[in-house]
């Protein structure tokens, strides 16, 4: 269930009030009059099943309710309410099929600006990479995969794509070329230092790395990886269910390639820079590609879904 929270000019509450009553899947509809301060206007709340919710705010955006008032949409952790029960019940389709389009464009917006946080992250993950490919750690490999936050840009050029927002996808693509670019830069200044503190060394980065040799030799079983991750992640955002994208992280190369091509790059191994270039590449597009047509394919499978309702109820 979501819980939905309105602030409406006053001469408009009833109008709003009556559509969210009128809309299947509704339950528990409060209105507070005069509520509201800033915007002045009433407080309308109600909650509203997951897969009501995304019609249901294409119906008070075209009214215009987020340019007079406001919309704030939250997920309910637990709701003990026969009248919700009802409501989910009543709403057509399942939930977890639902794709909330408002709620995923602002999410991927915000994972796709181009922040010190982001840059931090990235640049830290890469570093961590570069540690494990080194010494040959495939712990350290997972770990850094698991701190990289390159999904959240490369969800914003799926999301991006699919509904024709070019301002979201040139912020994704700025986010994810130039975080690449500074981490992989400052990789090689923070290899350069471990070399000269005998940390790293030629020896160690030449030597037969049984663990993270497949870093730099990219083949199709790297894009079937990297389609298969795609996919995954992209439902775990559009279904609410975040935790898979742990899983998602940890299953593509595209930190410990970047890692793996700046420390080339510092000892020279211009084979090497080429090689884990090429497998960064070829996960992202790959992830990108499967990111995109899982979001067309939700789409186009719940507007028949919605077809088949409305004639249903016709």
């Amino acid at each position: 269930m979501l819980h939905l929270r309105l602030i409406v000019p006053a001469d408009r509450t009833e109008e709003i009030a009556g559509l969210l009553g009128r809309t299947v899947g509704t339950t528990h509809l409060v209105v507070l009059a005069g509520a509201a301060r800033e915007p002045a206007g009433d407080v309308i709340t109600c909650d509203v099943a997951r897969e009501a919710g995304d019609g249901l705010l294409r119906e008070l955006r075209a009214l215009g309710i987020d340019d007079c008032g406001s919309i704030a949409v939250e997920d309910i952790g637990l709701s003990l309410s026969k009248r919700a029960v009802q409501a989910e019940e009543d709403a057509p389709g399942e939930g977890a099929d639902a794709v909330l389009w408002e709620q995923l464009s602002d999410a991927t917006h915000e994972e796709s600006t181009l922040s010190v946080t982001y840059l931090a992250f990235l640049t830290l993950a890469t570093m961590i990479a570069a540690c494990g490919v080194v010494l040959d750690n495939a712990i350290l490999i997972v770990g850094a995969m698991a701190v990289g936050p390159e999904f959240g840009p490369l969800a914003g050029i799926c999301t991006a794509l699919v509904r024709r927002a070019p301002r979201l996808a040139w912020r994704a693509l700025t986010a994810l070329i130039v975080g690449f670019a500074v981490a992989m830069v400052l990789t090689v200044g923070f290899s350069y230092l471990m070399d000269a503190m005998d940390l790293f060394t030629y020896d160690k980065f030449e030597a037969d790395r049984p663990n993270t040799s497949f870093i730099w030799q990219p083949d199709l079983m790297s894009f079937v990886v990297a389609l298969l991750a795609g996919i995954a992640g992209t439902l775990s955002l559009t279904s609410a269910k975040s935790g898979a994208l742990v899983g998602v992280a940890i299953s593509v190369t595209t930190v410990p390639a970047a890692s793996n091509a700046a420390v080339a790059f510092l000892y020279g191994d211009y084979s090497q820079t080429v090689g884990s270039t090429g497998q960064l590449l070829l996960n992202l597009a790959g992830i990108i590609v499967a990111g995109t047509l899982t979001l067309v394919t939700q789409k186009y499978l719940w507007a028949r879904h919605r077809e088949r309702a409305a004639v249903r109820k016709g």
